[in-house]
């Protein structure tokens, strides 16, 4: 969830981005396995759960197969079928994400955009924290190095670091997560934009080879199973004085010592993929990151010690904008599933000529349908911006972020709906093999349907609208970018309004 609100040669552009470096390729530059991917997590990170530190996250029950789970994605970058849609070819002749290429036309922004979709449809958008999401700020970030040299301190050239930082995830296909957002323990310090220096994390110490930071953040989606993670500032920062402690950027593994993951309870109990077919596959898990003195070499800091940069940062780099653009395509992919489980729902049962049905499920064909179209309006109006690279138009996208927090829990509540006792009336899988199956064979069925099959669709149907997993989707759709009454806010400020307002003091001012 949210809260928004290595150095190559330059040309004219103070932008540009260099392909490849040698500096920073360790080995085998590129797109990983996912048997490589495990064994990178097996670093002796601090992640606790269940009041117990994880000795092992790919194999402590309740994560290993949501670890398991995107390594299989990261195999697929290496599958023919998929391989040219999510990778491309850079100029060392390195494969790597297609996330991470720069986009100098708009049909590299529609190509981005078939890449995020197509990793969201590996999980029908049910995983939300693909490692696309994070890529495609990393891009945005390296490639507006005049915002980010603009903070350059001392010795520290904050731009040459997120473009070294770039090369480095790009070449390595780093997993990556981030955290955004300060605990607070008074609701009127937060909203007036200042942190509480009992909680917040914040610079303690500046040395010669790089920062110290205590506090913690949250919330961190994907931590344990990430290699590195993000810490950016929120666009809440005040840019006054007293939050220079807290006006900064930097990225560092995981593994760092003093870094801590507290993480939720998990989602997935130990069922099989039949009794739970979303959370055995896709918990990505969540986690509250402490930094107990954490140690940040100046060549991982991007930005420091000036607030009213780091309250820009998002919007001034672009990076927002590539980060909807990927989440538009995500939030497609889910919309579509929903429609997709609600026809069979209704096809199963023989409800599917119903008017009263029909009508219901038309409203989530709606919803996906407005999704689709201002996907396609983004990008079928990409232009090139300051940077000399291409954005999809913000608009469009910006909407479709804002409407979807609300789309969602409605595409869950007309699943109740229709769905009723039924997602509730659901044997487990070993009941079609003990002494009652001939009752579960007999009761269950429908009239479109043989049991199993039925009992499979409703569980299924269970754990997007009924289980815990279910309703942490539905949470995290609410706040994904941030608390609904800031977001819009925020898209009534950067409206184009006054074109509109022009047009009625014209018409009034007619004689």
């Amino acid at each position: 969830m949210e809260n928004l609100d290595p150095c190559g040669q330059e040309t004219s552009k103070s932008s540009a981005i260099p392909e490849g470096s040698e500096a920073a390729r360790h080995g085998k530059a590129g797109i990983r396995t996912g048997a490589e991917y495990l064994a990178g997590l097996r670093d002796g990170r601090e992640v606790w759960t269940k009041g117990k530190r994880v000795a092992d996250v790919t194999q402590e029950p309740g994560m290993a197969r949501g670890a398991a789970t995107l390594a299989g994605f990261l195999d697929n970058q290496h599958d023919e079928e998929f391989r040219d849609t999510v990778t491309y070819v850079d100029d060392d002749g390195d494969r790597c994400a297609m996330a991470f290429k720069l986009p100098k036309s708009q049909d590299d922004i529609k190509m981005r955009g078939r890449a995020y979709y197509e990793w969201a449809k590996w999980s029908n958008g049910m995983f939300g924290r693909t490692p696309d999401y994070k890529n495609a700020s990393v891009m945005s970030f390296a490639a507006a190095t005049d915002f980010l040299a603009q903070g350059t301190k001392g010795q520290a050239d904050f731009a040459s670091n997120m473009v070294r930082f770039y090369d480095y995830v790009r070449k390595n296909d780093k997993v990556l997560t981030h955290t955004l957002v300060n605990p607070s323990v008074n609701f009127q310090q937060a909203a007036a934009g200042k942190f509480s220096d009992k909680v917040a994390l914040q610079v303690v110490e500046e040395t010669d080879a790089g920062i110290v930071v205590n506090g913690a953040r949250l919330l961190a989606t994907l931590g344990p199973f990430a290699d590195e993670i993000e810490v950016f500032p929120s666009t809440v920062l005040r840019a006054t004085d007293d939050n220079i402690p807290f006006a900064f950027a930097f990225a560092i593994p995981i593994a760092t010592p003093g870094l801590k993951l507290i993480c939720r309870d998990t989602y997935d109990e130990g069922k099989s993929h039949f009794d739970a077919p979303l959370s055995s596959r896709y918990d990505e898990m969540d986690a509250v990151v402490v930094f107990e003195n954490v140690f940040v070499p100046w060549d991982r800091v991007f930005m420091y010690g000036e607030p009213q940069l780091c309250n820009q940062a998002f919007n001034a780099t672009n990076a927002v904008v590539h980060m909807m653009h990927q989440v538009a395509c995500g939030k497609l992919a889910k919309a579509e599933f929903m429609v997709g489980l609600l026809c069979r729902i209704a096809a199963a049962t023989g409800r599917d000529k119903d008017l009263y049905t029909k009508g219901l499920i038309s409203e989530v064909m709606l919803m996906t349908e407005s999704v689709r179209a201002m996907l396609f309006s983004a990008e079928e109006q990409a232009h090139e911006d300051q940077y000399g690279n291409f954005i999809p138009l913000r608009s469009p996208i910006d909407t479709s972020r804002n409407m979807f927090p609300k789309m969602y829990p409605r595409m869950v509540e007309i699943l109740q709906l229709l769905g009723s006792s039924s997602l509730m009336a659901t044997p487990s899988e070993a009941d079609f093999d003990n002494e009652i199956a001939p009752d579960v064979l007999q009761y269950f069925q429908l009239t479109n349907m043989e049991s199993r099959d039925r009992t499979a669709l409703y569980r299924l149907a269970h754990d997007v609208a009924i289980s815990g997993f279910g309703n942490r989707q539905s949470l995290y759709e609410r706040f994904f970018f941030g608390p609904p009454a800031l977001m819009s806010s925020a898209y009534y400020d950067i409206y184009d309004k006054d074109p509109l307002m022009g047009r009625i003091d014209n018409l009034l001012s007619q004689e």
